[in-house]
């Protein structure tokens, strides 16, 4: 899969399992190569619960992956999300043995590894591990302290924990729809990295994607992710309550809410009124819209006060953590007509749809650049970068081959040392992804 450079994201979402595959131009853009998209029958707000079910919708989507990029599918970059993340603040320190050295990869290595040995609640895992800022020898804000003296080295973490048995299940599915995980993240920095631009990033801004299943929220400021939040809410309660209100069909609210739909009751007029056929040869059912926005409205209201909520525990009301750069509304629920209204009208921050086009190719087909495909586009970029560090290190590695075959030909260089092999560093994901290979690996 890696000779062409091909990454493929797999989206296991609550209403709907997307694979998409794409690369990189010769623009340093992506370029989405093929999508394929399934109804997903066996996800709940986000976790998995009917192994089976999900495992056909897998391969029911990497087949039309398959078809409309004529590349074969072997791999993928798998998104988590679901109720059962959550996310913690931490600080630690390391003290080193020898403050005449500088401070190198290896030392924040340790540094991130002390931090996994937190005591998790049982059953919890350490998901990310994701440096805010670090301090040496009590001298603070410092972003980057490799090549530095000192002798203690502190930093706050943002720790992001997450369900073992959630995370296995997933794994388990993707090896039984015969593909190998190339690598996981976590689905709201996905959809960040397909949606945000970098200015908006160090100007602060929050991340809302409104999901089927959950509603998930990656806050950033100066370019560092400080706070994210799953709320096991989406847009799947939005139509079990018009389906409840309504007195009908799932399938019959879902149209209703896409076509008609509006988060702000105001809009409609007290005679608009619906009509919807009635099931086998009952009467039809009329339903005016303003009803029908009212039951929006007052769920849309609750979903964005818990992520309202979330925001203000990062701590936005302090001038220090302002998030200028305000909202951005992204995945399937923020198309729902007047929601940007409602949510500056909540929040009294500024608003935004996002479209994942900021990093696609300017040919790209108009329906990827819908916010619905923002997670999957994510997913794909960030299977491209592992794609792009992996072909770094390989080149790294047959330089420094080349090093030492000249040290050994050239006599008088002897005396030289071979260059010291630079520590490929790992991310804590890769981490994770090795471990629960083992795992499957060993379950089988």
């Amino acid at each position: 899969m890696n000779e062409n450079n091909i990454s493929v994201g797999l989206d296991i979402g609550t209403t709907k399992i997307v694979a998409m595959s794409g690369t990189k131009n010769e623009y340093g853009k992506t370029q989405i190569l093929g999508q394929g998209k399934s109804i997903s029958l066996g996800v709940h707000r986000g976790v998995v619960n009917n192994i089976t079910q999900t495992i056909q919708s897998i391969q029911q989507a990497i087949q039309e992956a398959e078809q409309s990029s004529g590349e074969k599918i072997t791999s993928v970059t798998v998104g988590i999300a679901g109720q059962h993340i959550r996310s913690l603040q931490h600080s630690d320190y390391i003290t080193r043995a020898n403050s005449e050295l500088v401070i190198d990869e290896a030392d924040i290595e340790r540094l991130i590894n002390q931090v996994h040995k937190l005591v998790m609640l049982p059953g919890e895992e350490i998901i990310h591990v994701l440096p805010q800022e670090f301090k040496v020898d009590g001298q603070g804000e410092i972003k980057e302290p490799v090549g530095m003296y000192g002798g203690r080295l502190e930093a706050n973490f943002h720790v992001v924990v997450g369900q073992v048995s959630s995370i296995r299940n997933i794994g388990r599915c993707i090896k039984s729809a015969g593909l190998d995980l190339e690598g996981i993240t976590l689905e709201p920095l996905a959809s960040a990295n397909a949606v945000l631009s970098s200015e908006e990033k160090e100007a602060g801004v929050a991340l809302i994607d409104i999901g089927g299943g959950t509603t998930d929220l990656a806050i950033f400021r100066d370019g560092i992710i400080r706070h994210t939040a799953v709320v096991p809410f989406g847009g799947n309660v939005i139509t079990e309550d018009i389906k409840e209100g309504c007195s009908i069909i799932e399938k019959q609210a879902e149209l209703l809410k896409i076509k008609f739909g509006s988060a702000w009751p105001g809009e409609n007029k007290d005679n608009e009124i619906v009509s919807i056929p009635g099931l086998r040869g009952r009467d039809r059912k009329e339903i005016t819209l303003k009803n029908l926005s009212k039951i929006i409205h007052a769920r849309v209201v609750e979903i964005v006060e818990q992520v309202y909520v979330e925001i203000k525990n990062y701590g936005h009301e302090e001038q220090k953590k302002k998030l200028i750069a305000g909202i951005v509304l992204t995945g399937g629920g923020s198309q729902l007509k007047h929601l940007k209204q409602l949510v500056e009208y909540i929040t009294g921050m500024d608003t935004r749809v996002g479209y994942p086009n900021e990093h696609l190719a300017g040919d790209s087909d108009k329906e990827i650049t819908s916010p619905l495909f923002a997670t999957s586009v994510g997913l794909v970029m960030d299977g491209l970068q592992r794609i792009e560090k992996q072909n770094q290190e390989d080149s790294n590695e047959e330089s420094l081959k080349n090093e030492s075959l000249e040290n050994v030909e050239n006599k008088e260089d002897e005396i030289k040392k071979p260059p010291k092999p630079k520590i490929p560093k790992k991310s804590f994901l890769d981490d994770l992804t090795d471990r629960l290979k083992d795992f499957l690996d060993n379950a089988e």
